[in-house]
């Protein structure tokens, strides 16, 4: 198949595996959040309501594109994914996938709402770390995309803080704006809640579903990218949907705007930035004006280094046009994001993330997307009660009641549609757990907080990406040693 070999072919199917069970880990963890509030208001059955949300799971994500994805992939250090060796990449993908697999299922064992996002976020980040200590890597810590990893920590950081105030903010509006006060009480046993509560709450469980879809659902196509451009270059290493010889016109744009910075005024840094930029765009030129050449005959590492340029070119630029020591007008800011990054994301994709030259490397297969969204969705549906139990009855010392789970349900799904949109990965299960303590302090104050369960919960926000990174970066360079 693709021309691999007997045992290359059964180390892809086992990262492909891999990938696919790290989705199916991620539908029955995160996506436990979305159910638990229509469950234990009696809005929807549990077979009904965890059905029903792997189904938006599923659609969120086939509609959500590959913004988030490229968010993931560009952790990772430049070298590991244009590295020619396929073992190399092998440990890579291993290395991350094990470890993500194995603390969300820890922490799904004893029913803590950890985070899949900081999670597979901390596993990346820890690749970059084991690379960085290999004796053959001569730049240290900095083969790690520290700007990007800063980026996204940033927004996983804020968005649980976002929810929890946002979540005070409208319990209090809905108290003040709503004269029915039976939706503030804890739900009768088995007993359904009137018809425009429960579809509302409805509503919300659908939204948190097909947003978390759209959002987390993309880490799992990021991992499946990562794997084919490491065992299958020649087919993945860009778009080959995509003719790059038609994209002539934005390489000459990228190299006439960037020339016109003033380089006395850079710091070194930036300067190195710039220097790249130029390299990379002349690269790019010298294959572009190859007249034997075609889309159709580009060899291997032709592709791989088209790559590694437009790659440079994206990381590069975007870092320039947000330095102060820049100073490029509009116009030519406006072209130049335009030649890399393309057009503003839509609100529904299918397979790409933008234009522009970012077009070669920022795709997924259609096929791909499937597969992750039945595994996403099918995870849905299997081992969810754990969490449920944990969001529905242990964060806070009350009875979920109606109005708190659909304020909790809005500001998740509000948050976490933002930040798909700005391709910022985000954890659903930080962000709701967050509204619903939002929502507990906005109803009795601090006190109505089960402060065991908070504690578990912060304990695992904060010891996720150490331990995740720690236990990547071992695997990584063990494996990495091993292979030689």
């Amino acid at each position: 198949m693709f021309g691999l070999d007997t045992s290359l072919f059964i180390l892809l199917f086992l990262c492909l595996f891999l990938a696919c069970a790290f989705e199916f880990v991620n539908g029955f963890h995160d996506t436990a959040n979305a159910v638990a509030t229509v469950i234990y208001t009696n809005s929807l059955k549990p077979t009904q309501a965890v059905v029903w949300s792997g189904l938006m799971n599923f659609l969120g994500l086939l509609t959500g594109g590959v913004g988030v994805t490229m968010s993931i992939i560009g952790l990772l250090p430049t070298e590991l994914l244009i590295d020619p060796n396929v073992y190399h990449s092998m440990a890579t993908a291993i290395a991350m996938l094990s470890t993500a697999i194995l603390w969300n299922l820890g922490t799904w064992y004893f029913g803590i709402p950890a985070s899949s996002s900081h999670t597979l976020i901390g596993s990346i980040i820890g690749i970059g770390v084991g690379y960085a200590l290999l004796p053959e890597n001569k730049a240290g810590l900095e083969t790690v995309n520290w700007d990007k990893a800063v980026e996204i920590g940033r927004a996983l950081l804020l968005s649980p803080l976002f929810g929890f105030a946002v979540a005070i903010v409208l319990m209090y509006l809905m108290k003040k704006g709503i004269s029915n006060k039976d939706i503030f009480k804890e739900p009768k046993k088995d007993t359904p809640p009137p018809m425009w509560i429960r579809a509302v709450l409805f509503t919300t469980c659908t939204l948190v579903s097909f947003f978390h879809g759209r959002n987390d659902g993309q880490k799992g196509i990021g991992l499946v990218m990562m794997i084919l451009i490491a065992f299958l270059p020649g087919y993945f290493a860009i778009n080959t949907d995509v003719d790059p010889f038609k994209l002539h016109a934005e390489v000459s744009t990228v190299q006439q705007i960037v020339t016109k910075i003033d380089t006395t005024k850079l710091s070194a840094t930036e300067k190195e930035g710039y220097h790249k930029i130029i390299n990379a765009t002349n690269g790019l030129i010298v294959i572009l004006d190859d007249k034997t050449l075609t889309n159709n005959n580009l060899s291997v590492d032709k592709k791989l280094e088209i790559r590694k340029d437009v790659l440079s070119i994206n990381k590069y630029s975007k870092k320039l046009t947000e330095s102060d020591a820049v100073t490029l007008s509009k116009d030519d800011r406006d072209a130049l994001k335009k030649a890399t990054a393309g057009s503003a994301p839509a609100f529904f994709t299918f397979g790409t993330s933008s234009s522009g030259l970012s077009s070669l490397t920022d795709f997924a297969p259609t096929w791909v997307m499937w597969m992750i969204a039945l595994s996403l969705g099918l995870g849905t549906m299997i081992g969810w009660k754990r969490i449920v139990v944990t969001v529905g009855e242990k964060i806070g010392k009350q009875h979920l009641s109606y109005a708190q789970g659909a304020s909790a349900e809005l500001v998740a799904s509000f948050t976490i549609a933002l930040s798909t949109l700005y391709k910022w990965p985000v954890s659903t299960t930080h962000v709701l757990s967050s509204g619903i303590a939002g929502s507990m302090v906005a109803s009795k104050g601090i006190k109505n907080l089960q402060g065991g369960t908070v504690k578990s919960i912060v304990m695992a926000w904060v010891l996720t990406l150490p331990v995740t990174i720690l236990v990547s970066a071992t695997i990584f360079y063990l494996l990495r040693t091993i292979i030689g």
